[in-house]
């Protein structure tokens, strides 16, 4: 019996009732290519959405662009360095005059250092609630937290401060100076410590070249104590651990502190308390409040106002300090300082005539090669670092309120895709896209 073949030839050219829409089945006989389009324009759309996932992933950025970025990060950093100078300069000369017998003779520096990191706890809470947005993160450390991390760093800050004060009633200031220069030292073994700097022997060449520098620079005929040298000593080196823990806190985003205003507000109380108490056992409040300066209503109107605005400029100090921090890292920082004391005095020696020795100038010149040869050693590090760039070929911020890049070898390897401007990572790579694609 022959097969009547129109009825599956008719089966055959008509579309899938279940598959395709109404409106194209109906034109289906019309126009044939609609269906094959409508599978096209399916396979465009998820092309270009892989397409644009693998532009999601970063990539490094070249070694022209790393020097430009090089270059920006040093300029801004160069300028809260400045803003670090200028605050400092007009605080020194506050304590200068406050302190001194000839001058306003306040006796009591742990008192006034107290009383600053109070002012500085008021300014960064009305910051903090003025600007939630900014300055109030979802990350905040608990009670743990803030014991083992954040209390340890108000402590060694009391015990930088409190040792370095103490030291100046049993020795001379150029020899405390001269001491005071090995600070570089414990900051550097502190950051390998801490691996907040990578070991290299380069990097401990020249940091002892720089403190070598230093010594020179400062050295003069002294009589030496060895208690005030041992108490020096001890403050350079609670120095030392001081600024580690900062940096530490202001890397650590779970706790929410790698915001130079937020890590003040939770940093400034606990050093305020801490010098306090030392202020009570050392200097004793009442012999304080003892003395002409709370006498009567007058002296007291006097005397508030010289220790609320100081600490106006003793917050905007700090807060430069933890900007530079953030920004470059704690051994930027210390070597700036180090640059801004040799630059105070080749000026002095320059324009008031302050004497130099051959020692001294010889001690000028290592300390300016060995910051010139630092600069030099971060820049080649930088170069070689891997600088992962977004999309739009932007890097990668490395904090949720610093939007600039660190360039040196601590750089965040290329792995991932950027998750916005926080600059966390999901778990799309660039083998996942191309194993879609394929698919």
């Amino acid at each position: 019996m022959p097969i009547d073949r129109s009825h599956y030839e008719a089966v055959e050219a008509s579309p899938p009732q279940s598959s395709i829409p109404l409106t194209i089945q109906q034109d289906w006989d019309a126009s044939p290519s609609i269906a094959m389009r409508h599978h096209d324009e399916i396979d465009e759309s998820e092309e270009a959405e892989l397409e644009d996932e693998m532009m999601d992933i970063p990539h490094e950025a070249s070694l022209a662009m790393k020097k430009r970025l090089w270059w920006r990060n040093a300029l801004l950093t160069a300028l809260w360095i400045l803003s670090w100078y200028f605050f400092a300069t007009l605080l020194s000369v506050y304590n200068k005059w406050m302190f001194s017998p000839e001058r306003f003779g306040f006796p009591y520096p742990f008192f006034v250092t107290s009383m600053h990191f109070w002012i500085q706890t008021i300014i960064a809470s009305i910051l903090r609630f003025s600007f939630p947005s900014r300055f109030r993160p979802s990350n905040s450390p608990d009670l743990r937290a803030y014991s083992t991390r954040v209390a340890p760093t108000a402590v060694a800050t009391a015990l930088d401060i409190g040792s370095s004060n103490l030291s100046l009633q049993l020795i001379t200031l150029s020899f405390y100076t001269m001491v005071k220069s090995s600070s570089l030292i414990f900051v550097l073994f502190f950051a390998f410590l801490f691996k907040l700097e990578p070991f290299s022997l380069r990097l401990v060449a020249v940091i002892t070249l720089i403190s070598t520098g230093v010594l020179l620079m400062v050295f003069t005929e002294t009589a030496f104590v060895l208690l005030g040298f041992l108490l020096v000593l001890a403050g350079s080196a609670f120095g030392g651990l001081r600024w580690a823990l900062t940096t530490l806190l202001l890397r650590d985003q779970k706790l929410g502190m790698d915001n130079p205003v937020v890590t003040l507000f939770w940093l400034a109380p606990a050093m305020g308390a801490t010098l306090s108490f030392l202020s009570i056992v050392v200097e004793g409040w009442g012999n304080v409040f003892a003395t002409k300066f709370f006498h009567d209503g007058a002296e007291i109107a006097k005397t508030i106002p010289l220790l609320i605005l100081p600490g106006t400029l003793a917050f905007a100090m700090v807060l430069s300090e933890f900007f530079i921090i953030s920004r470059a890292g704690v051994v930027p920082m210390s070597i700036a300082g180090i640059f801004k004391e040799v630059t105070t005095l080749t000026v002095a020696a320059w324009v008031f005539g302050d004497s130099l020795t051959p020692l001294n100038i010889i001690g000028v010149i290592i300390t300016f090669l060995g910051i010139i040869l630092y600069t030099y050693h971060k820049y080649q590090k930088s170069l070689e670092s891997s600088v992962p760039l977004d999309a739009h070929g932007n890097p990668i911020p490395t904090s949720s309120f610093d939007r600039g890049v660190r360039l040196d070898e601590d750089a965040m390897p290329l792995k991932g895709r950027s998750n916005g401007h926080t600059g966390h990572r999901t778990d799309l790579v660039e083998e996942d896209v191309e194993e879609r694609l394929q698919s």
